[in-house]
């Protein structure tokens, strides 16, 4: 349990952290004169640095476990919110903003394979709550900046009050879970068939995924044994199971229309229901909210969902319901009625996309985290699946401004079909690689007896 609350508290505090950035940013284009041009290329150099560091991440895991990494990056990431307080120009923040996103990219990895370590510890899911209690940091962070702004504080003193006591807190805490990592490293958790095979390198404790199925669930595909291969063999003669890259970058992929319909939502459903319905201002916020509030509470019931319908029905429910969403949005350009019953039916629409995404990221996290060199793997995923949140939203607004915006938004419509249909087949490849690393023999016979029976 403590180490399940360590995990969470990091959660919430790197959504605090990503809040003092982000919330900050009018303020600091305000102080700097920025621009929209100057603007765009500075979340660009964020995005970059960011992109760069995760494979990078993966590595450093695989040496010093994701509690080890956690412990530098955490209070690292804080502190280099100070960076963009002390810029004087947009050369300074240009390459503060290069640093920031190095480190947050480092802290992401890190946090998902910290998360599963004490997923498969607790031998039930917890990704999509603590994904829940980081949504849950950034909105009272958020909340936090933006009256201190309004309450008239200057934004270069904000941040960096909120560096120091993000540094002070990350600190503490990366320090907890790698008390937790250590403490945890060779024992075998024996609740689900899962085996945690701990060793050393270079002093630092490291952590081997087995093959540990968790609270995974689901079951198990006919036809997905040749995807992942038993490389090596762990503890009590159980292998450790390899995703082959094909299978990786599908994973990405899947993550990738999962970032890509969230992104559509935050930067353009406000946009949709002012420019398409002709909602006022506030009322665009407000469909933001809509969707912002359902993926949240969806995420805090996440993990009971799944451990109770398994992760086949779990992901194509959650491809479903977002595809429903999306086409409730496209509908309400084209119904019939009133003003009002149009943006009823957006922002029902727009809810279910919420409460489809919710968890479709925390589930292709988790599973990645069943087999062999799981940082590596999460480090790939999480590279191809943020770079294409990163391009989704920038070419959705490119077919708005050469087309429309109710034609760009097919596009999450499509991705989140592609979830519904192609994930639960893919995930449950990894399912069986795990499964056939952790008891082959039974593996092999059952594969024997589908053939010829």
């Amino acid at each position: 349990m403590a180490g399940r609350g360590t995990i969470t508290l990091c959660y919430g505090l790197t959504g605090v952290t990503n809040a003092v950035w982000a919330a900050t940013l009018p303020a600091t284009d305000a102080r700097l004169g920025l621009g929209p041009g100057g603007l765009g290329t500075l979340l660009m150099v964020l995005a970059a640095g960011s992109l760069a560091a995760m494979p990078v991440a993966g590595r450093l895991c695989d040496r010093w476990s994701g509690g080890g990494l956690l412990r530098v990056c955490a209070p690292a990431a804080a502190l280099a919110l100070a960076g963009p307080a002390l810029a004087a120009g947009s050369g300074p923040l240009m390459v503060s903003a290069a640093l920031l996103g190095v480190l947050f990219g480092l802290l992401n990895v890190a946090l998902s394979v910290q998360a599963v370590a004490v997923e498969r510890g607790l031998g039930r899911p917890i990704m999509a709550t603590v994904h829940g209690t980081w949504t849950l940091g950034a909105v009272a962070g958020g909340a936090l900046v933006t009256a201190a702004l309004r309450a008239g504080a200057d934004v270069r003193v904000l941040m960096l009050v909120g560096a120091t006591a993000l540094t002070a807190a990350m600190a503490a805490v990366g320090g907890a879970a790698m008390a937790t990592t250590r403490a945890t490293a060779g024992t075998t958790t024996g609740t689900t068939g899962g085996t945690t095979v701990g060793t050393t390198v270079g002093g630092a404790a490291r952590t081997t995924v087995g093959a540990a199925r968790g609270g995974a669930g689901g079951a198990v595909g006919d036809g997905a044994g040749g995807v992942g291969g038993a490389e090596g063999r762990g503890a009590e003669g159980r292998g450790v199971a390899r995703l082959r890259p094909g299978v990786l970058a599908m994973l990405g992929v899947i993550g990738a229309a999962a970032f890509v319909a969230e992104g559509a939502a935050t930067d353009w459903a406000g946009v949709h229901a002012t420019r398409v319905l002709g909602a006022d201002p506030a009322t665009g916020s407000l469909v933001y909210t809509v969707f912002f509030v359902a993926m949240t509470l969806v995420r805090f019931a996440g993990d009971a969902v799944r451990t109770r319908l398994g992760v086949r029905l779990t992901i194509r429910l959650a491809g479903a319901t977002a595809t429903a969403g999306y086409g409730l949005v496209l509908l309400a350009g084209v119904l019939p009625v009133g003003a009002a019953a149009r943006l009823g039916c957006a922002m029902a629409g727009w809810a279910l996309s919420g409460a489809g995404v919710a968890v479709v990221w925390p589930v292709v996290a988790s599973l990645l985290g069943t087999v062999g060199g799981a940082a590596r793997g999460l480090s790939a995923v999480t590279t191809v699946s943020y770079g294409g949140g990163l391009v989704g939203p920038a070419l959705i607004g490119y077919v708005a401004t050469t087309a429309s915006l109710p034609l760009a938004l097919v596009i999450p419509a499509a991705l989140a079909l592609l979830v519904a249909v192609a994930a639960p087949p893919l995930l449950d490849a990894v399912v069986t690689t795990a499964a056939a690393a952790d008891h082959p023999a039974a593996h092999v016979r059952a594969v024997a007896s589908r053939r010829t029976s």
